[in-house]
């Protein structure tokens, strides 16, 4: 159901499956541990920062986070969510969780040491949340639903900053690295790229020839990754927004997708359970896109 790589290693990886999650060895495919719990369903994953805990969303509504060493429970909130948790994240100073639910509700929990506190409930979704990501300095996240909607919040006065609509199950949603635009997909089968700013559509694109549920961008910002229900990984370059390669292989829809932090692997996780790793391609970076970068950095 979901795929992630701690922050800053790319030599481990951990999934989520039913009522498993799964520590990897990035390399080797070795499994290096297995946490359980029993009848239930992890829907996602997400490794803090600090990579001392593994976040686990389940649709029992509770949010348990496990040690990555030794698997051992830390902590669960219980009750996080009344109709189950389906989204989670945390912020870069690992302090923060955020975690959405089959009801429409953003929560935002504060992770002390002796427990969590709620801090606030935004309750602008109609629908479930499929997808939260947050800005590296913590104050802004995005959420995205299948209600039609993607909300960028303002985490420290918890208001909405910007909506954006859209004729889709919104699946997914990106923030490129630069932070001033998110890009976004779902049912609809195209990818969007909005500003985050004013949330205006900058770019659509039709993209495959069905649901599109996985999407994830390299940390330099010049390539992204999509994957869905045509069982193709496609990488794109972001600036141009064009494929340059296609990986078939997947005999189901693909889930989850990502790319690891030295952009040596890419890494699709598919609904039969299966998980793929494809070597990253040796692709270029166009001088003109080199050149608009350099010219956003100085005006920044």
């Amino acid at each position: 159901s979901d795929v992630c790589f701690p922050a800053r290693c790319s030599e481990i990886f951990v999934t989520s499956a039913k009522q498993d999650i799964r520590v990897w060895n990035t390399q080797t495919g070795q499994e290096l541990l297995r946490i359980t719990v029993p009848n239930m369903s992890c829907t996602a994953i997400n490794v803090t920062d600090d990579g001392k805990s593994i976040l686990s969303a389940w649709n029992d509504g509770k949010i348990r986070a496990f040690l990555p060493e030794s698997g051992r429970e830390k902590w669960v909130i219980e009750n996080a969510h009344a109709k189950g948790v389906t989204a989670i994240c945390t912020t870069v100073d690992s302090m923060r969780v955020l975690s959405g639910g089959g009801e429409g509700q953003v929560r935002v929990w504060n992770i002390l040491k002796n427990g969590y506190r709620l801090v606030e409930a935004l309750k602008e979704h109609k629908g479930p949340v499929t997808m939260i990501k947050v800005r590296k300095v913590g104050t802004e996240c995005v959420s995205a639903s299948v209600d039609g909607s993607c909300i960028i919040w303002d985490l420290r006065r918890f208001v909405r900053n910007q909506v954006i609509f859209a004729s889709t199950l919104f699946q997914n949603v990106c923030y490129h690295p630069s932070e001033c635009q998110i890009i976004a997909t779902g049912t609809d089968k195209k990818i969007g790229y909005w500003e985050t700013f004013d949330g205006s559509l900058v770019r659509e694109m039709e993209a495959s020839i069905g649901s599109i549920n996985a999407l994830d961008i390299s940390e330099d910002g010049h390539f992204f990754v999509s994957g869905g229900e045509d069982r193709m990984v496609k990488l794109w370059r972001y600036m141009e927004g064009s494929v340059t390669h296609i990986g078939m292989g997947h005999s189901a829809t693909i889930s989850r997708i990502k790319i690891c932090p030295n952009k040596m692997y890419i890494l699709s996780v598919g609904t039969d359970g299966s998980i793929m790793r494809w070597d990253f391609p040796d692709l270029p970076i166009p001088v003109e896109e080199l050149t608009s970068r350099k010219a956003s950095d100085d005006e920044a």
